[in-house]
């Protein structure tokens, strides 16, 4: 069981799927969010909140490609980057009393004197997901646990919109996690986890927890360290 030192902030990585899940803004999700994370903030916990882009990057996406056929990744990432910049200044509105005024969007620059107990985090560049900038922050501000919200219930041996018989994998190692996600970023890339991100969460040795992201219950237990539904994403030595 993990449970988040109230010293150290925890990363939750808000999926774009969560945020914009077909082009519309899903408000209900947003007011949960809001009000399980400033009950956690009373309690004493501080959180970096990393933004997705979800659908709106892929209906820029699309647009651009009607208009004028085949786009670049460079700029299909960068309409995604851009798309998470939006959605993490709709977070950092919604938690404007209490986060820090400045939308972590370059990564080479920490924060300086930071007092705040919610930090929003956005896209950074080219050639990875928010996944990645999670795993940087976790880095970066000594995190122990990142939780990646999805709106799936956490990695399966397969899809499990396409297969009924797909099973959640409740623990595994990163090693056993870059067989199942792609072996190179591609603009768009829908996966459990970044395969960027992927490799340097490997190399930082850390721990990631994905999660279904609208059960906050679930993601209540996570932080409190009980049970919980979900997958636990470890280096070898943390796992059974």
């Amino acid at each position: 069981m993990f449970h988040a030192d109230k010293k150290r902030p925890i990363i939750i990585s808000v999926g774009g799927s969560l945020i914009i899940p077909n082009g519309g803004i899903d408000a209900d999700f947003l007011a949960k969010l809001n009000a399980f994370i400033r009950k956690e903030v009373a309690e004493g916990r501080r959180f970096i909140l990393s933004a997705g882009g979800g659908r709106t990057a892929r209906h820029y996406r699309d647009a651009g490609k009607a208009v004028v056929g085949n786009m670049s990744d460079e700029d299909l990432d960068w309409i995604g980057v851009h798309a998470t910049r939006l959605n993490g200044h709709l977070l950092r509105t919604i938690f404007q009393d209490i986060a820090h005024p400045r939308i972590i969007e370059n990564y080479e620059k920490k924060l300086v004197n930071w007092k705040e107990p919610i930090v929003i985090g956005a896209g950074w560049k080219p050639g990875w997901s928010t996944d990645y900038c999670a795993v940087l922050l976790a880095k970066e501000y000594n995190s122990n646990i990142i939780i990646n919200l999805s709106n799936i219930d956490g990695v399966y041996d397969k899809d499990p919109r396409q297969y009924k018989d797909a099973k959640i994998i409740k623990k595994m190692t990163w090693e056993e996690m870059e067989k199942l996600v792609p072996t190179a970023w591609k603009p768009g890339t829908n996966s459990p986890f970044d395969p960027v991100a992927t490799q340097l969460a490997k190399k930082f040795n850390l721990t990631v927890i994905v999660a279904n992201g609208k059960d906050f219950q679930n993601i209540e237990k996570i932080i409190a360290g009980d049970t919980f539904k979900g997958t636990v994403i470890s280096p070898p030595s943390d796992s059974p």
